[in-house]
């Protein structure tokens, strides 16, 4: 089965073709570089851009990989959550395209997507697992049993890591993406040079809060005024450092407390090398196996929507004209 994946859900154009038997046949992504000037996102900027380049994406796409289109056999598209103009142009460039080829086309859970991305390196996910998505706009932990087997047993209670890198990197004068930035110059820093703060790393459950440690970075920077290169690079690796304790901390005790072996991340912290890092050791030292996405799928990105929608559209699903998106919505959860 030949997948098309299209992710538009935020402000990347990003299209992909997936086979079952050969894996990744291809990955085209056109990357809006117009919102670094606004320090973040803007919605309909991201959905014009989406008009723009989506077509363009997709030929460039079939080109590249000597694929014609009369040879696809199923769209998986993004669908929910994301931002309702963006997710617009990708679902109805798929329902379009599903129609005009007379294929299933099949609507992808953002978040369900970054998990099965794991599967993107050649091996499936092993289940029972946990699965840590971290990213802007999600820091949640799954226990996950199977396909469309999920069950939220950690989520933020405010802002996502993603966001306190982000404004980290902003108060820092980093630039946008705050993610990459922040690594980059916490290679050269203390971590331990700024006490910040671990919020609910004690706390009997797996839930997260990044809100006061954004206020405690900008308190910080206030206080100590201009701040030198060196001083930078520490304020940056130790509000790293806390980010990453808490990730690691909460997502140990969750598989511990569920007993499972394997521990999974997704979403695009998952790119961060500290994080990758400490999970892997301190699942080393505590009997699990670590698993992480290759790096160029952590980001938002179509091959990942094309292998879950595989896993559905191979169970014979298909949404039909009646695909809509959803700015919010849980994945499929399960009860014990």
């Amino acid at each position: 089965m030949l997948v098309l994946g299209i992710e538009t859900s935020c402000d990347d154009t990003s299209l992909a073709l997936y086979s079952e038997e050969k894996g990744v046949l291809g990955v085209y992504t056109a990357a809006q570089l117009v919102h670094d000037r606004y320090g973040g996102v803007v919605p309909e900027i991201a959905s014009r851009e989406h008009v723009r380049t989506v077509l363009a994406v997709y030929e460039g796409l079939l080109g590249r990989a000597g694929v014609d289109q009369r040879q696809l056999d199923g769209i998986a598209v993004s669908n929910r959550p994301g931002l309702v103009g963006s997710l617009l142009v990708g679902v109805g460039f798929a329902k379009a395209l599903a129609y005009v080829l007379r294929i299933p086309v099949v609507g992808a859970h953002h978040i369900e997507s970054h998990i099965y991305s794991n599967e993107l390196g050649g091996e499936a996910l092993r289940y029972p697992c946990v699965a840590l998505v971290v990213s802007g706009g999600h820091t949640s932990l799954f226990h996950v049993t199977g396909v469309g087997r999920y069950r939220l047993v950690g989520n933020t209670r405010d802002d996502a890591a993603g966001e306190a890198f982000d404004k980290t990197a902003k108060l820092l004068g980093l630039g946008f993406p705050g993610g990459p930035a922040i690594e980059r110059v916490s290679a050269d820093g203390n971590e331990s040079a700024v006490a910040f703060p671990r919020a609910m790393i004690d706390r009997d459950n797996f839930d997260f809060s990044f809100s006061g440690l954004k206020t405690a970075v900008r308190l910080h920077i206030e206080g100590a005024g201009h701040q030198d290169a060196r001083g930078v690079a520490d304020i940056a690796a130790s509000a790293q450092a806390a980010i990453v304790d808490v990730l690691v901390h909460k997502t140990i005790n969750c598989a511990k407390r569920i007993d499972v072996r394997d521990v999974y991340l997704a979403g695009g912290v998952a790119a961060n090398r500290a994080l990758r890092e400490r999970m892997k050791r301190s699942c080393a030292e505590n009997g699990l196996v670590y698993h992480a996405p290759l790096l160029q799928y952590c980001t938002d990105n179509g091959a990942m929507v094309a292998r879950a929608g595989a896993l559905h559209l191979a169970a014979g699903r298909d949404d039909g004209v009646d695909l809509d998106v959803f700015a919010r919505g849980a994945l499929n959860s399960w009860s014990e």
